[in-house]
């Protein structure tokens, strides 16, 4: 796992421009379970509450050198670190006392009356385009979990709104503003945009932040649409030649390096957040409210985030020790990288230790079959699973029987831990384990324990088969074949990847098959879209 990946897990606080605060002191946060119910709303102060007494770590933050300055406490010895190391920096984290430091009580209380202050600002909007970028900026620093309601009151005014506007960054951010959030929006809008020839004029290249709202807006595209496609084409051109220039501001530049990199409505929006919060405050017409409010609901989560990366870094290493499996990969750190990205919000620690474990076992199965166990061995693990049974146990070769074991101890945890109605959930939970696929266990997973932010019929339609969880299959397939053989692993027994399979029967070079894989890649995300 690359350094800055961890980094936003691991460094000190993000330092709150306005009133030049500074964190630390001894929190009285604590988590003492891993596995515990967590709040239904979004406020500090019952957050606050709750995790009194849910601690896995006290800790400290470390001192931010400068405004805006995020210090990576991992950083700098980031490289070269092997998995388990990770694993005990967590275990071990200590962050080092400051003086002259704000209490939390202090952080909780200025995030409320800012909070309060953000929401008068949805109140006040007096346009369409003011409130599309209220709504954007909250979305992208990262605090759209505090204002849900506001952000999907604004969304039905700016869609019933008449909107005439001769900018393209604004006809472009309505256009996936709403397109993120499922309203339908024409593609005539960008009509005025284009000569009659239908292709974009020359003159918008002019305008860098304007292609680049055109590019991420395109990147919302479904199946048949041309005009889409052909804007991604030119925006992409243009903005490559903008972003080698040096006529930009350092952190529109960046901004549009990343998103050739990786499309904003794709990206792990928690780390594109903490990359805007230190270039909001270059944007014209920035709010520095909502910037500190960012900061600080950043920094008040992350010490949780940090509690958690402890108390499960802790469980792996005991069900490490437990199961004696000398050929597993040590990935816990890595595990709750990609749950923290799908759920870092305050309410979320139940789900995020959820789906952390079952990520974790899912390697763990990943490894027993792929690198290890025999094909008799295999067969005999999975018709264990099948029965999902304490009594399958004696079946399986003695080095399995404790992961078995845990296996079904872990679940049990699941169904004490869920809210009554999420029995059912952990039954589906269950049944999608026994798929060869991964990403229909996943799909299940998120939803176990999201309580009434999920409705029956919504968790049913994440259970089932559908469209959008079939392309999000193919897409972490072709992905990960084609990061395995740039890797070189080739695993025991594995059968061939879709990269060598298109190489064979085309007889192409593995990057003729990389081009081919990736417009299929593409094709899938239309569908999820």
């Amino acid at each position: 796992m690359s350094s800055y990946c961890l980094s936003f897990l691991s460094h000190g606080p993000v330092e709150t421009a306005a009133a030049a605060i500074r964190l630390g002191g001894r929190w009285p946060v604590a988590v003492q379970h891993v596995l515990r119910a967590r709040p239904k709303r979004a406020s500090f102060r019952r957050s606050r509450t709750v995790l009194r007494g849910y601690a896995s770590i006290v800790g400290t933050l470390v001192t931010p050198s400068g405004d805006d300055e995020i210090i990576a406490a991992a950083g700098k010895e980031a490289s070269g670190f092997e998995p388990s190391m990770w694993r005990d920096f967590f275990i071990n984290y200590e962050p080092k006392p400051l003086q002259a430091c704000r209490s939390e009580e202090w952080m909780v209380e200025r995030a409320e009356k800012l909070k309060d202050d953000v929401r008068r600002l949805f109140e006040t909007c007096d346009s369409t385009e003011r409130r599309m970028q209220l709504v954007d900026a909250v979305q992208h620093l990262g605090t759209d979990h505090l204002f849900k309601e506001e952000i999907e009151y604004s969304l039905s005014e700016i869609n019933a709104s008449e909107f005439i506007s001769s900018s393209l960054h604004d006809v472009a951010l309505r256009s996936r503003l709403l397109r993120q959030h499922g309203f339908r929006v024409s593609l005539d809008v960008f009509n005025k945009f284009k000569g009659d020839d239908g292709r974009f004029v020359s003159g918008i290249t002019d305008d860098p932040r304007g292609l680049l709202s055109l590019y991420n807006a395109a990147h919302l595209l479904t199946h048949d649409e041309p005009e889409l496609e052909e804007a991604i084409t030119f925006a992409t051109q243009h903005l490559a030649s903008l972003s080698s220039g040096t006529d930009l501001n350092p952190h529109l530049i960046d901004q549009i390096n990343r998103a050739l990199d990786v499309p904003l409505p794709r990206t792990f929006r928690r780390m594109e957040s903490l990359f805007h919060m230190s270039e909001y405050r270059q944007e014209e017409g920035h709010i520095p409210i909502l910037l500190e409010l960012a900061k600080l609901d950043f920094n008040l989560l992350q010490h949780v985030h940090l509690r958690e990366l402890k108390a499960i870094s802790e469980w792996w290493k005991d069900l490490y020790g437990y199961m004696g499996l000398s050929y597993i990969r040590d990935r816990v750190v890595e595990s709750y990288v990609w749950s923290y990205v799908v759920f870092y919000e305050e309410g979320s620690a139940l789900a995020r230790m959820i789906f952390t474990k079952i990520i974790v076992f899912i390697i763990l199965m990943d490894d027993t079959y792929d690198s290890y166990a025999t094909i008799q061995e295999c067969r005999k693990l999975n018709e264990a699973i099948q029965r999902w049974d304490e009594s399958a146990t004696p079946f399986l070769p003695e080095y399995m029987k404790k992961f078995y074991r845990a296996l079904l101890k872990t679940f049990k945890e699941f169904e004490i831990h869920v809210e009554d109605d999420g029995q059912n959930r952990i039954d589906h939970t269950k049944k999608a384990s026994s798929v060869t696929s991964t990403v229909p266990l996943l799909s299940v997973s998120t939803a176990v324990d999201r309580g009434d932010a999920l409705t029956k019929e919504a968790f049913e339609w994440a259970a089932n088969e559908t469209s959008a969880k079939t392309a999000c299959a193919k897409i972490t397939r072709f992905m990960n074949d084609i990061a395995a053989f740039k890797r070189g692993r080739k695993n025991r027994g594995d059968v061939a990847s879709t990269v060598e399979c298109y190489m064979n029967e085309n007889k192409v070079t593995s990057e003729d098959a990389f081009t081919k894989i990736d417009s299929m890649i593409e094709d899938e995300w239309r569908t999820i879209n």
